[in-house]
């Protein structure tokens, strides 16, 4: 493995990535980096699928030998709801519709509705395809609970409106450094850290 491609543009969330994935001693770019645009469905039932799906689209466009594709779909689960928005997060109620309006609309619908029914996690699944065209995936959570207001600055989605009992506030309200060690995708990404690790070892 010389070198890892991450499927997305996103440079906060790049920022996170280089941090956990630091110490496997390759290279570490955003497909924007490394020059790839290519449109991606995702059309995957699942975060996992989700996750190969960009994987895969990205990998697609690469030629170089020994570079691994890395790509993650998360999302937030809201039990009372039946698990919405689930693998639709990003796109509940439209794309272009504001996390406050989001998240206000979640607040809502648990209108009157106990904390104890109030149970939500953040999943997610992260995919890593090989040059030899193989897959494996990793998968996490964050457990929690939707609180009754948005609180907080330092999280972006859907972090306002998702409690966390350890700590009697809201994942918005958290350092990054809490966040990142206890974050659905911190955990996946450490756990996919180990895998690369084990493999490159082989």
């Amino acid at each position: 493995m010389k070198k890892i491609i991450f499927a997305t543009g996103n440079q906060g969330k790049m920022a996170e990535i280089r941090s956990i994935l630091s110490g496997l001693g390759v290279e570490i770019l955003s497909m924007k980096e490394a020059g790839i645009d290519t449109e991606i469905i995702e059309n995957g039932k699942t975060f996992e699928e989700n996750a190969v799906i960009k994987a895969r689209a990205v990998a697609s466009k690469v030629c170089e030998k020994d570079v691994v594709i890395l790509a993650d779909d998360s999302g937030l689960e809201v039990d009372y709801l039946n698990k919405e928005p689930g693998i639709y997060s990003a796109r509940y109620m439209g794309e272009d519709t504001s996390y406050e309006t989001k998240n206000q609309n979640i607040i809502d619908r648990l209108n009157g509705v106990p904390k104890e029914k109030r149970t939500a996690r953040f999943v997610c699944a992260i995919a890593a395809v090989f040059s030899n065209g193989k897959a494996c995936v990793t998968r996490e959570t964050m457990e929690g609970y939707i609180g009754w207001e948005p609180a907080g600055k330092n999280g972006f989605g859907y972090d306002p409106i998702f409690y966390i009992d350890e700590y009697q506030c809201s994942t918005a309200e958290l350092s990054m450094e809490i966040k990142n060690q206890l974050s659905h995708r911190g955990k996946a990404l450490r756990a996919m850290k180990e895998k690369l690790a084990n493999r490159a070892n082989r």
